[in-house]
């Protein structure tokens, strides 16, 4: 990610923040926790322009109140005080995607908002010489199957690296790179899921956090900000003992098999996995620097999701 994509998605995350505590004060009131998260978003939003600034304050704004309709707890009133803050960077590095939580320690109720900028990609995981990415991702270490398969792939790859070779240069990295590597990952991932029909769900709370969430997604070429609902656990939407939802949102149940996993068609650094329920990702697998590394990155998106996480499109003014 550039620095003026990182800058502007930390800058949105403080906006966001911004204009959550300005409307929460209209009803009720609310502290924000100036950890060095908070720190790090606001020094963010002071370099972007002030035109940036102003097309992030109204993507922001656009949400709000549909926020509400959707969560009247953080609005109903208590004689408590709301907290909200910005997670810091570990969190999401231990699974834990939401960028803002909102709480209410007195009801022991929390929410959580997963801010983007401009893109809907979920996480960008590695495979690497030493990763071990079975006990991270579902709690069963790769086997001595798969170390044997990638271990020559990466020692290759340490060897371009000592050369100071770049990957463009690297004329056979399809056949003798992605394509076994991509292989023995989809393998493993099937003998796994052969060992633990648990898998499925365990992928999708790694990739999405075992924490509810709702995706917040500016949009800013079509001036608008999608919210995504993730509510798999029933963490969402919940009534006050005064004031109930105005927008249902439904409870999206979590994958119990694997229905296929394969290379997109035409593709040789693409891998698409199928899971009943309506889940669905792609992993494409891509260097991240210029010099070659025994490292590899993925993209991992969501090109399908279950009819129960919903979408709702909030236009800006």
């Amino acid at each position: 990610m550039s620095e003026q994509s990182n800058n502007l998605g930390r800058a949105y995350e403080y906006i966001c923040l911004i204009t959550l505590s300005e409307e929460i004060k209209r009803f009720r009131d609310v502290d924000i926790e100036q950890n060095s998260a908070y720190h790090a978003a606001r020094r963010a939003w002071s370099t972007i322009s002030i035109a940036s600034q102003e097309i992030l304050r109204g993507s922001a704004k656009a949400t709000v109140a549909t926020v509400f309709d959707m969560e009247p707890t953080i609005i109903d009133q208590n004689g408590d005080v709301l907290l909200l803050q910005i997670q810091p960077d570990q969190k999401g590095k231990d699974g834990d995607v939401r960028d803002i939580v909102i709480t209410r320690k007195d009801l022991e109720w929390e929410i959580g908002l997963s801010i983007k900028h401009n893109h809907f990609a979920v996480k960008h995981n590695r495979l690497a010489k030493n990763l071990d990415f079975g006990a991270k991702w579902y709690a069963i270490p790769c086997s001595k199957s798969y170390w044997e398969s990638v271990t020559p792939i990466f020692q290759r790859l340490e060897q371009e690296q000592q050369l100071a070779h770049v990957w463009r240069d690297l004329k056979d990295k399809d056949t003798n790179v992605y394509i076994p590597l991509l292989n023995a990952f989809m393998k493993e991932v099937k003998n796994s899921n052969a060992i633990d029909p648990a898998v499925p769900k365990k992928m999708v709370e790694y990739l999405l956090g075992e924490f509810d969430f709702y995706k917040i997604i500016s949009i800013d070429s079509k001036r608008l900000t999608q919210i995504q609902t993730y509510n798999m656990h029933g963490q969402l939407n919940h009534s006050t003992h005064k004031i109930a939802p105005k927008i249902f949102v439904p409870l999206a149940a979590l994958p119990t098999r694997i229905v296929s996993m394969e290379f997109k068609p035409n593709s040789t650094t693409t891998v698409e996995l199928y899971m009943d329920g309506g889940w669905q990702f792609s992993f494409r697998i891509h260097n991240a620097s210029t010099i070659v590394e025994p490292s590899l990155k993925f993209d991992i998106q969501m090109i399908g999701m279950p009819t129960a996480i919903i979408s709702i499109d909030c236009k800006w003014n």
